[in-house]
């Protein structure tokens, strides 16, 4: 992960008897994990671990437990009672949100910003309960937002004690499920944050806010507007992977055809593996080359498109998809084989599970306009899924009721400040964001070329026009919030 999670992206498709419960994405996803097990990125920060307590909202004795929430820090550019610019951590290793969120270390310098990179907790190395944290449910129901906000708030409080810089001014920053949380810390923490910096942050994917076909419907856009072939094509293969699958040895076929490590045990492995490139590819649709979700060149999408419009005219439409795909998945040319079963989860990130299963309900289902076979969301599915897995139902309306998101416009226009929502509109993810203005000052900056939070990656000197001038505005933004702040204290 170079440059700028989270949503990150998890696409987890789980058979139940014939139906397919379809787990909330987030940002990582598999062949992440698999591409960055083995490697640590390089960045300027020191790694701290401050002493958190489990729960912020009880009283009871095991409220008062500690756990080491690990934080990144870098005092370079910091003067003593100047900003201090805070990531609120999303769903992963804080060191892969700080090797890709190269904006704030890029504007550091201009307002002499200390910066922090906090560890959500369940995620990286901040277990509260060690190696049992997955345990069950009894260890994992310390796993929410609301949880979460309050370690950013406590942490921060100390740390601007310990520094002796009460008085500095905090802009919190995030990407994805990182976005969302720095929007609701500052609805949630005014006191705290002087503003929030949210980036591709879908707030208004819950409930029935937005059509749930939102999210795949602007997927299969992204592929249209790149070749209306192209897009055809995908849309046709599926059909051709089920009737390979009917036939005699037809999961030995498709293990062959889709070069597999291991012999496949169901065809919707082949399924998944197909789409989960196709969707992560659109997030990571970059104006330039990019290694944040696997090493991808610039407009991916576009490169995939060539890929199956170059084959000859009788070549299968599985064939081509399946070319395409390795694109994203082998586009060093270094892999020999896939794993598309069983992978392992050297990033513990299996706590989003938990998280899809509890209050991060966000529902995603196909229309026919998508290039996706047909998928609907079931909450009765979801459940008997969760309950199996953790003996405990969704509350599918519990973000809204804690922090809203039904006319949200007009709510926040009443009470709320000093938030930019960022968002590109090739990123899937925008769909559920904010894409007008609120205020003068909630602020919403709409690229139509951008994806998954590519203001947040860092600059370089091939950067289109309309990503440098939305950065521009951003830091424009963040400095009329902080001359603000100065000229009232």
């Amino acid at each position: 992960m170079a440059s700028s999670p989270t949503l990150f992206v998890l696409l987890i498709f789980t058979v139940t008897g014939t139906a397919i419960v379809e787990l909330t994405p987030n940002f990582f996803h598999q062949s992440l994990i698999n591409h960055h097990k083995n490697s640590k990125p390089n960045i300027p920060y020191k790694t701290q671990f401050f002493p958190q307590l489990l729960d912020h909202f009880t009283f009871k004795p095991q409220s008062y437990k500690i756990f080491n929430q690990k934080y990144l820090i870098n005092k370079k550019y910091w003067d003593h009672g100047s900003p201090i610019f805070v990531y609120t951590g999303n769903e992963g290793d804080i060191e892969w949100f700080a090797a890709n969120t190269g904006f704030m270390l890029d504007i550091a310098p201009k307002f002499r910003a200390l910066l922090v990179f906090i560890e959500h907790r369940f995620y990286g190395e901040s277990l509260p309960f060690g190696k049992d944290s997955y345990k069950s449910a009894e260890t994992l129901g310390y796993l929410n937002s609301q949880q979460a906000l309050a370690d950013f708030a406590v942490l921060i409080r100390s740390l601007k004690q310990n520094l002796s810089s009460e008085a500095s001014p905090v802009v919190v920053f995030g990407g994805s499920y990182g976005g969302m949380l720095a929007a609701w810390f500052r609805l949630k923490y005014p006191h705290v944050a002087i503003g929030a910096v949210a980036s591709s942050a879908p707030i208004v994917q819950f409930d029935e806010i937005i059509p749930w076909t939102s999210f795949y419907d602007a997927v299969s856009q992204d592929y249209k507007n790149a070749s209306l072939n192209c897009y055809e094509v995908i849309k046709g293969s599926w059909a051709e992977l089920q009737a390979l699958s009917a036939q005699r040895d037809g999961l030995a076929k498709i293990s062959r055809i889709f070069r597999t490590c291991k012999n496949l045990q169901s065809m919707y492995s082949a399924r998944d593996w197909l789409w989960k490139a196709f969707v992560y590819t659109a997030m990571g649709n970059y104006p330039t080359e990019a290694n944040f979700v696997m090493p991808l060149p610039a407009y991916p999408v576009t490169k995939m498109c060539e890929i199956i419009d170059g084959f000859p005219p009788k070549t299968t439409k599985l064939k081509r998809v399946i070319a395409a795909a390795n694109l994203y998945y082998n586009y060093t040319g270094t892999t020999k084989c896939f794993n598309l079963e069983n992978g392992t989860d050297a990033h513990g990130l299996q706590g989003w599970n938990w998280q899809a299963c509890t209050e991060m309900v966000m529902p995603l289902s196909t229309s026919n306009e998508s290039m996706f076979p047909p998928l609907s969301f079931e909450i009765e599915e979801l459940g008997k899924f969760c309950m199996n897995r953790y003996g405990v139902m969704p509350r599918p309306h519990w973000i809204t009721t804690e922090f809203g998101g039904y006319r949200i416009e007009k709510v926040l226009k009443k009470f709320g400040s000093n938030i930019i929502f960022s968002n590109g509109m090739q990123d899937p993810w925008s769909r559920g964001g904010v894409l007008k203005n609120i205020s003068d000052s909630i602020v919403a900056l709409v690229t139509e070329k951008g994806a998954h939070h590519v203001d947040f990656r860092f600059a370089k000197k091939d950067d289109p026009d309309w990503l440098v001038e939305q950065r521009r505005q951003e830091i424009g933004i963040i400095q009329r919030w902080i001359d603000d702040y100065y000229a009232d204290f």
